[in-house]
């Protein structure tokens, strides 16, 4: 596989138990979640995961976890790049590599801090990539610690290595992701949004799907619309004015997206390493009741 599918890829979260440890048991019925909404894979140890907060053994065994769990046909791409030390970088890519992932994600602000220009930048990523096996590369313009956006220019420079297949985008602005996609059409490369309020407008222009923290919530929703947007535009509509509003009400995130997901049964806490579940007051739990019904009648009214 020279790429990634077009579609819908969550930002996965990881499950604890009370004393937060990893609760490596949740994995099946969390991937299950996950495909019976019918996802094309999941964007796996990714900021949504808290990546940050694992070591790096926690973050190999999540991935294992995943990899022996995963159904056929599940695309699994999955990052890991949380080290500045480019040795390091190397050494732990290789071994999520191993694992057999679809492919491997890096983190663009691991590469140059803020005060490093777009040549430093560029230098380190080759240097890093030089050293990994043959396997689609993929970028993620991560937030934390600060979000380093690829430009237009450095895109350029990036799209014509055979290893480099996609961007997580998160620059939330239709002018920037349509310049990246005018750089990028008829190269193979791909742009994934991660801004839910925009992901219809982006599919127009080319974008090739949706990741991003809402797959945690209603991922069939964006699901049916990057299926249906060209067929149904008005349903797209639909889909994306729910997608859009819903997206403004994800404070105290993880917390809330695992709290919404063990109502659908997934045997899990919503405790969390990156946020403080102690602060989910009884108001957040039911204004996630209240988005989670009306995620179900939508989808009920075009099944």
């Amino acid at each position: 596989m020279s790429s990634v599918p077009n579609g819908v890829y969550p930002t996965m979260i990881t499950p604890y138990q009370k004393d937060l440890q990893v609760d490596y048991g949740v994995f099946p019925e969390l991937m299950r979640w996950y495909e019976d909404r019918k996802v094309t894979g999941v964007f796996a140890i990714c900021q949504s995961s808290e990546i940050f907060y694992l070591s790096f053994e926690e973050r190999l065994q999540i991935l294992k976890a995943i990899m022996k769990t995963r159904k056929p046909g599940t695309v699994v791409v999955a990052s890991g790049h949380t080290s500045y030390d480019p040795a390091t970088q190397i050494k732990e890519a290789q071994a999520f590599i191993a694992e057999g992932i679809d492919a491997y994600v890096f983190i663009t602000n691991r590469f140059a801090d803020k005060s490093e220009d777009d040549d430093t930048f560029l230098r380190r990523v080759d240097h890093v990539t030089r050293e990994l096996p043959d396997v689609p590369l993929g970028f993620y313009e991560c937030p934390h610690p600060y979000n380093r956006l690829l430009s237009p220019a450095v895109l350029k420079q990036l799209v014509n290595v055979a290893n480099f297949a996609f961007l997580k985008d998160t620059c939330c602005d239709l002018d920037a992701i349509k310049a990246k996609l005018e750089i990028t059409k008829d190269t193979g490369f791909k742009i994934f949004n991660a801004n839910s309020a925009q992901l219809l407008e982006s599919l127009r222009l080319g974008a090739a799907g949706f990741s991003g923290v809402m797959g945690n919530f209603h991922p069939q929703l964006y699901t049916k619309l990057c299926e249906c947007w060209q067929e149904d535009p008005a349903l797209a509509e639909r889909i994306q004015d729910f997608c859009g509003l819903s997206s403004m009400a994800t404070g105290n995130y993880p917390v809330t997206a695992k709290y919404s997901i063990a109502l659908d049964g997934v045997p899990m806490t919503w405790l969390s390493r990156s946020g403080d579940a102690s602060k989910l007051r009884r108001c957040d739990q039911m204004g996630v009741e209240q988005m989670r019904r009306c995620a179900l009648a939508l989808e009920a009214s075009y099944k």
